[in-house]
């Protein structure tokens, strides 16, 4: 985890629910804490259903003022936990980020029947803007809760890449307006002088207009010459100005941004182990897959060398982020400070999800590399091991019902929560014979 700025001003968490905690929640809520002052790394919050988990973990955030990461299986349930916190915590920065995919039909190769699919996908734009908005809030402020899903553990730009890219600009500063145009391209922003869209900006006169990926809302920059006279934040789409503006920070537009010094270097290192794989392959005899591993590297090169981007580009992460054969990627977990709170509900699924990541991508991608499709150094571009996920954090909250072996095993306090804050008690339950059911159903 790396050591971030903190460029904006943050409060601390303040709770804003109209109702204080109830039934074992007091006491879970002191215990937990308590774990965490005495340097507990993990600790288990074993709660029934309807036991309020949510609503003590929020009052532990509280308490402890460090930005967490609450970890679901599913996007629903990430939603859901998204929308509870964001109620407890409305003057808090409250974050989303999972999949943007609705759709994903990832690369692969049947050898069986000699059939190539290639990558397919529709991205949800409004997902899209909300993993943006993370990062944004991660880089700004330490008031920061972000609901996750395994997609946090999948590889994004690193977090000194993106800080270092970002663009500051001051009323009265000055910035060479050519300059500052072809800047916002290298951060992935495209030109767009008829509509302004998400990732895009336009240029009318001495204007400039913005629409940060990351934000709902978009900046006017007005020049005097190179003097950047004026900024404002607007509606994109009416033009109302909504704030005048001192300052402003503008992040990449895409996770894979690439410095031009680096990008230069990767494309040198992507060349030698391209010539290092045809030399494997045709020794083996493997002319296709040589011929066809050649044509497929040389166009992304060249793409890369004249866009600075490619399909597939996350493929060639390792010589984009200078790692080594089997370095972990860079992930969102990445982005977090050493002393934030990993919270992961329903744990006895999402534990067990983690773990199993990376051997159903590894699979997927053996076919790919032995036929000619991509290079060795695609396997990096990877989740995180279960291992690896464990070195990401210092400090750890398991939620469930259920907790299984693991939660047991590295817990050094199991926190039970079993009275409900309304008082009710799991209904009974009646075993009845199977004979004669149709009428005792028609009785009850």
């Amino acid at each position: 985890m790396a050591t971030l700025p903190k460029s904006g001003v943050s409060a601390g968490f303040e709770l804003a629910a109209g109702y204080q905690p109830a039934g074992d929640q007091p006491r879970a809520i002191t215990n937990l804490v308590q774990g965490l002052e005495a340097g507990h790394r993990a600790q288990t919050l074993l709660g029934v259903t309807g036991s309020g988990k949510t609503f003590t973990v929020a009052n532990v955030i509280q308490q402890i003022q460090r930005p967490a990461l609450v970890l679901a299986h599913n996007k629903t349930l990430a939603a859901q936990l998204a929308t509870e916190f964001k109620e407890i915590f409305p003057r808090n920065a409250v974050e989303y980020f999972v999949s943007y995919y609705d759709y994903y039909q990832p690369e692969a190769y049947i050898p069986r029947s000699d059939t190539y699919i290639e990558k397919d996908t529709d991205i949800n734009a409004e997902i899209e803007k909300l993993r943006y908005s993370t990062t944004r809030s991660l880089f700004e402020r330490r008031d920061v809760i972000v609901v996750a899903t395994v997609s946090c553990i999948y590889g994004i730009t690193p977090p000194e890449d993106y800080g270092d890219l970002s663009l500051s600009l001051d009323v009265g500063g000055e910035f060479e307006r050519q300059r500052l145009l072809r800047t916002l391209v290298g951060l992935q922003y495209m030109r767009n002088d008829s509509s302004l869209e998400h990732g895009r900006f336009r240029v009318r006169g001495e204007v400039l207009e913005i629409f940060p990926t990351y934000d709902d809302f978009a900046v006017r920059i007005e020049f005097f010459g190179d003097e950047l006279e004026r900024i404002v934040k607007l509606e994109p789409l009416t033009g109302e100005i909504l704030e005048e503006l001192q300052r402003v920070t503008i992040y990449p537009a895409r996770f894979y941004v690439t410095p031009a010094d680096r990008l230069t270097a990767a494309v040198t290192t992507i060349r030698q182990e391209l010539d290092e794989r045809l030399t494997q392959l045709e020794a083996r005899g493997k002319v296709l897959e040589a011929a066809r591993l050649r044509q497929r590297a040389n166009f992304d090169i060249e793409m890369l060398t004249e866009t600075g981007t490619c399909s597939g580009i996350e493929n060639y992460s390792r010589h984009l982020n200078v790692r080594q054969q089997g370095d972990p990627p860079w992930v969102l977990l990445d982005y977090l400070p050493e002393d934030y709170l990993l919270v992961v509900d329903e744990s006895h699924v999402t534990l067990p999800q983690v773990r199993g990541m990376l051997a159903g991508d590894r699979a997927r991608k053996e076919a790919l590399v032995e036929y000619g499709f991509r290079l060795p150094s695609a396997f990096d571009n990877r989740p995180l091991s279960f291992e690896e996920f464990e070195q990401h954090f210092n400090t750890a909250v398991f939620m469930s019902a259920t907790p299984g072996a693991y939660e047991y095993e590295h817990s050094e306090q199991i926190v039970e929560q079993i009275v409900r804050p309304t008082g009710l008690i799991d209904p009974a339950i009646e075993v009845r014979d199977t004979k004669g059911q149709i009428d005792d159903l028609v009785g009850e």
